[in-house]
């Protein structure tokens, strides 16, 4: 498709001979004398011109006003200045305003084609870039919470209304409720949505290293620093970072991160100059931060800067109208990363499915799908291929008497099965159960489980 340039200039015989020109090179030109014609057609048209040639001296209005009006209308639009009365002064003023760049008349053809075909290649690379990189967020976006009941709809829609602001937001909710999913849909509702959402789990690094990846350090600051490296701040300048289990984070750190908070300042390990960014913040944690605060384990004035507004996320056990559609939605992605031609899910394990306490929420749903789809025969999940069915069914002793398990006792029941499937691999229990290691060491310290008791559960 051929490009469209347009030529402004009150000189009728630079018009002619700019459009000859421009024509017996490709291109299809439009012409005007008037300023005020050129912005009426930029401020009505739908059509997308690709260059324009500007002449800075016109009776009616100074090129650089026009300029100044042309980059109201079309900010993206390039524009070369001409004039046969060039000045430095008005030089740098078109481009303080975005002039692609300047030429003084008389100009040979041979600089003005150079000209306009780096110009028009620059912005083909430029659009490129834009295409590329909406492809790519697109592609490492997450998918869209799924859910179709009442109390996570409440979460959702406050979420998105929140996203206008850049207000801080806190995120609470147990393991595998889906924390970082909604912050997600808060960077992409939000003006930020171009720009970069990054995500730190605070409590899967040590002090050093946490503090090293969310300020960076310069060359030397440590042993094994052998050049300078940006942290996530910088990385996340303009856009979204996620802070998840932030109650994790040490005194230092907490306060450190209140100054990004309070002053949008830090310094980089081992610096001793200042870095200003702006990052909206989203916190998550599935711990009492108020608790946390009375201990003295939490900054009260980190709390309420993260605290202005907060989002909590009920549990997958007080939102049974979930379970079924996220399942089947966990059932046709895994189905299509495993190529396997798994379509259903048995009525019966949908009904073990809702009577489940589900311990570790959504995640955990997640990873009974994909296991149910590895292991199934079929093109149906079975109950038998389920690993909660035991804790489910044991819901209903007594002669058929519906007795249903307390919470603890599900997940005590859900844990201990975890580690007898795996052989006590703590690692790939972990992952079976959808919560990390650190939470599984906890829950096994909590309910005393020792390697005797999958003994005993044999």
């Amino acid at each position: 498709m051929e490009n469209r340039i347009l030529v402004c200039d009150d000189e009728e015989g630079m018009r002619r001979y700019l459009a000859k020109m421009l024509a017996n090179w490709g291109f299809r030109v439009d012409s005007f004398a008037s300023p005020q014609a050129l912005l009426q057609l930029l401020g009505e048209t739908d059509g997308s011109p690709d260059l324009l040639l500007l002449d800075v001296k016109m009776p009616e209005m100074d090129g650089i006003e026009v300029l100044r009006r042309v980059r109201e209308l079309r900010r993206e639009l390039p524009v070369i200045m001409m004039t046969g009365h060039g000045t430095i002064e008005s030089a740098v003023e078109a481009m303080k305003l975005g002039a692609y760049d300047y030429l003084s008349k008389p100009f040979p053809q041979e600089k003005l084609y150079a000209l306009v075909q780096h110009c028009l290649e620059r912005e083909r690379l430029r659009e490129e870039n834009l295409s590329l990189k909406k492809e790519l967020r697109e592609s490492a976006a997450p998918t869209q919470p799924v859910f179709a009941s009442e109390n996570f709809a409440e979460v959702y829609e406050l979420a998105r209304r929140v996203a206008e602001t850049d207000t801080s937001v806190l995120v609470l909710g147990e393991s595998g409720t889906g924390k970082e999913l909604i912050a997600h849909t808060i960077h992409d509702a939000s003006p930020r949505q171009a720009n970069r959402f990054l995500a730190i789990n605070c409590a899967a690094l040590s002090e050093t290293l946490l503090e090293s990846q969310l300020f960076g350090h310069v060359k030397g600051a440590f042993t094994g620093a052998v050049q300078a490296q940006k942290g996530l701040l910088d990385e996340a300048d303009q856009g979204t970072l996620f802070l998840d289990e932030v109650g994790d984070l040490s005194p230092s750190l907490q306060a450190k991160l209140l100054r990004v908070l309070q002053e949008g300042e830090f310094i980089p390990v081992g610096s001793t100059r200042t870095r200003r960014v702006d990052v909206r913040f989203v916190a998550a944690t599935n711990k009492d931060l108020e608790a946390e605060v009375r201990k003295g384990n939490f900054r009260e004035d980190l709390f309420y800067r993260l605290n202005v507004i907060t989002l909590e996320l009920p549990p997958l056990r007080e939102r049974p109208a979930d379970i079924e559609p996220l399942a089947r939605h966990f059932l046709a992605k895994v189905s299509r990363k495993t190529r396997r031609p798994v379509t259903g899910i048995s009525r019966e394990a949908l009904a073990a499915m809702r009577a489940y306490h589900w311990p570790g929420n959504v995640r955990e749903l997640e990873n009974v799908i994909e296991r149910g789809v590895i292991l199934a025969r079929g093109a149906e999940i079975t109950l038998d291929l389920l690993p909660l069915k035991a804790a489910a069914g044991q819901a209903h002793k007594n002669d058929g008497a519906a007795v249903p398990l307390t919470l603890r006792d599900a997940e005590y029941q859900v844990v201990l099965r975890a580690l007898k499937e795996t052989g006590w691999n703590k690692s790939q229990a972990a992952g079976l159960l959808g919560v990390t290691r650190k939470t599984l060491d906890r829950k096994i310290k909590d309910f005393d489980i020792s390697p005797a008791d999958l003994e005993d559960e044999a």
